[in-house]
């Protein structure tokens, strides 16, 4: 194995190994096909445990290994995390304004309820999305370090990373395949957009092992700035809509469910 892996490019490994990551997101989101009918709890309870997998993902995913990442490559690892985090919440913030401002310059003739759940999609499926670019980046950094001959730069850690990072995927694919089917899109189209937001992996993984020197020291930045936006969108959007429901208690409880299974996963699979 070693050996076959030693023979091959490291930027195809780094593809395929970022293959198999999208691969499980494809499955994660994948989900929505084994519903037929939902009521309006359980689509809640599905946003409230997105919320969930966002928050476990965002600090254990990225935050923490971005503030790790920047000690081992001796940048100020607050600076660092806080400049990452509050410009990628920010951005979002801006993007929001900016998004209000066109539509009321440039009035559709969609409902309220229709435009706030359109927004409310198309800010989930970026965040997730952003989140998926450093990690793609990782994995391409992880196999290009081997070619550099790296400090720590090991088959075996590169493989152990892209494993870890594909089997947290398969939730994060479901967070934005099942609230968009609670927003009344089709089983096809709520998977399709849920497997499209990890399909940015393979791309950020060849790219990480080509610029694996240059990459390597913009990552923590990426890592941090993706968890700012994520956090964004939970207080933004995701938890005050799960709130809507009478259950708000219910509702809370699928949140800590679903920060459980991703904390789980990111914590077993370091």
């Amino acid at each position: 194995m070693n050996e076959i892996i030693n023979n091959t490019s490291p930027i195809l490994c780094a593809f395929l190994a970022t293959m198999f990551t999208w691969f499980i997101t494809a499955m994660g989101a994948g989900v929505v096909f084994f519903f037929k009918k939902i009521n309006k709890t359980v689509m809640d309870g599905m946003l409230g445990f997105a919320a969930g997998v966002m928050i476990a993902a965002s600090f254990w995913s990225l935050l923490s290994p971005g503030i790790e990442m920047a000690e081992g490559l001796k940048i100020n690892p607050w600076l660092t995390a806080f400049l990452g985090f509050f410009t990628g919440g920010l951005i979002l913030y801006l993007g929001d304004r900016i998004y209000k401002y066109y539509n009321k310059k440039h009035p559709k003739k969609r409902s309220e309820s229709k435009e706030t759940s359109f927004k409310r999609c198309l800010m989930l499926i970026f965040s997730i999305t952003l989140h998926n670019i450093p990690e793609g980046l990782a994995v391409g950094v992880a196999f290009g370090s081997i070619a550099y001959g790296l400090e720590g730069a090991t088959i075996g850690s590169a493989l152990v990373l892209a494993l870890g990072i594909g089997l947290q995927n398969f939730p994060e694919g479901s967070a934005v395949s099942l609230p968009l089917r609670r927003e009344g899109y089709s089983r096809t189209k709520a998977f399709l957009y849920g497997q499209a937001s990890g399909i940015v992996e393979p791309i950020a993984g060849v790219i990480g092992a080509l610029l694996v020197i240059k990459i390597q020291y913009l990552l923590p930045f990426l890592l941090c700035f993706a968890a700012g936006a994520m956090i964004y969108v939970v207080v933004e959007e995701l938890i005050p809509e799960s709130q809507t429901n009478k259950s708000k208690d219910l509702m809370a409880l699928f949140t800590l469910i679903g920060f459980s299974v991703m904390m789980i996963l990111d914590v077993a699979l370091g």
